[in-house]
């Protein structure tokens, strides 16, 4: 038998560390070649690493959260025989290394974070009193809750715990709100308090969203469009679309992005306030923030002004399942020049959405909502009328983008999607 130590291997594009989201196996396990060993993340994507060998775990380096360096310890398998001379380019055997603990090497961002939620009530019955037996009842219950259902005249027999036997100051409270208050019955139960150590995905969107307010000055600007025509005509082209597929609101927006940019050429930038420069791009690589399961991540539709809008709903759908099932590749997660976010049904009247660094603005669509509103009759007079209206709302980096620049490019988006023939003219 023979230690087999796999060193986490060179994921390439320049990245000298990864954190670990998940293992998918523990000391003690047989494990076979290729099989998945952990999920880590690097600033790229989470990547599968996969066991160059068969064997017995006897090692694993860190837990979900830690950070570990290229070239370090993974983990150590028992192996059979002797280990072979090629697998040295991606495994050595040696000493294990220390993972990184978590935010070391990573700058004052990569400081651990922690929260805690409030589980939902999974009992909202009443406490009813807990009929005595013959003798003493025996009761679970802290010294402090003891002295204080003395001083309350409670008898800790009468209680129904909430969770585990034990009585804790929050049954005493619920116990009080039924038996003092004529017998109605409190809004809900608390549930017990719960510690999630943030790692993975969440833990990059914590570091990148604290990054983005503290390094940018944001102001935000919104307008009010009335999108009635623009939903008849996306109606239109729905209704003879064929085998194509069903336009949402995104591509027709994106579309109007797309022809208003060229003379916003500010608002299609990065800038690395570091080196004090500011890029401008010719091409518009569009992200589209999408909500998974895992949190936030913005896929790139890469060239969009050169799509018509039944591609840019092809990519739009595309890209969004390949965000939720996990096979986005790295390259469809960076590199975006302008970032599109929207909450679809959720998306309220307005919102301030947070830039996506090093980007210098943000956009996105509100909720649609009719209401009345005065339009020309065509004899020179007004008439009531029900309209579609939507509000667009834009962040942008102060630093780069002038208040009067970012107003003016919403105005034009305004103009081109409540006169929706000019998105399909030439």
């Amino acid at each position: 038998m023979a230690k087999f130590t796999f060193n986490m291997p060179d994921v390439g594009e320049g990245v000298a560390e990864a954190e670990i989201v998940e293992w998918h196996v523990k000391v003690g396990d047989t494990i076979r070649e290729d099989q998945h060993l952990v999920d880590v993340m690097t600033d790229k994507a989470t990547i599968d690493i996969e066991s160059p060998v068969d064997g017995k775990v006897i090692q694993v380096s860190g837990e979900a959260g830690d950070t570990i360096a290229v070239g370090s310890m993974l983990l150590v398998v028992e192996v059979e025989g002797e280990v072979e001379e090629e697998a040295d380019e991606v495994a050595e055997v040696g000493e294990p290394e220390k993972p990184l603990p978590v935010g070391e090497g990573v700058g004052d961002e990569g400081a651990k974070l922690e929260t805690s939620h409030t589980a939902a009530p999974s009992d909202t019955h009443p406490p009813a009193p807990s009929p005595k037996g013959e003798g003493e009842v025996k009761v679970l219950a802290s010294p402090a809750v003891r002295q204080r259902a003395r001083e309350l005249g409670i008898d800790l027999a009468e209680v129904k715990p909430a969770e585990d036997g034990r009585i804790r100051h929050g049954d005493l409270d619920q116990f009080l709100a039924y038996n003092a208050g004529g017998g109605f019955a409190p809004a809900g139960r608390a549930g017990p308090d719960e510690s999630i150590k943030v790692i993975g995905l969440r833990k990059r969107i914590a570091q990148n969203m604290a990054a983005s307010k503290r390094h940018i000055p944001h102001f935000s600007y919104v307008e009010e469009c009335d999108v009635t025509e623009l939903e008849r005509m996306r109606a239109d082209l729905n209704a003879n679309r064929g085998s194509k597929p069903k336009l949402t609101m995104l591509p027709l927006l994106v579309s109007a992005i797309c022809r208003v940019i060229p003379r916003f050429p500010m608002i299609n930038a990065r800038y690395d306030d570091e080196a004090g420069v500011v890029t401008r791009h010719g091409a518009v690589h569009l992200g589209m923030a999408t909500q998974t399961d895992n949190g936030l991540m913005v896929p790139v539709i890469r060239d969009a002004q050169s799509r018509n809008l039944w591609q840019l709903a092809n990519e739009i759908g595309r890209l969004a399942q390949a965000a939720r099932n996990g096979s986005a590749k790295s390259e469809e997660l960076s590199g975006s020049t302008l970032t599109l976010t929207s909450l679809g049904p959720l998306g309220g009247v307005a919102h301030t959405p947070v830039i996506n660094r090093p980007e210098v603005a943000i956009l996105g669509p509100n909720r649609i909502i009719e209401r009345p509103m005065f339009v020309p009759d065509g004899m020179g007079g007004e008439r009531i009328e029900k309209r579609k209206l939507m509000n667009i709302s834009i962040s942008c980096d102060h630093r780069v983008v002038d208040g009067y620049d970012a107003a003016s490019f919403i105005q034009e988006i305004k103009k081109l999607i409540e006169t929706p023939v000019l998105l399909l003219s030439e």
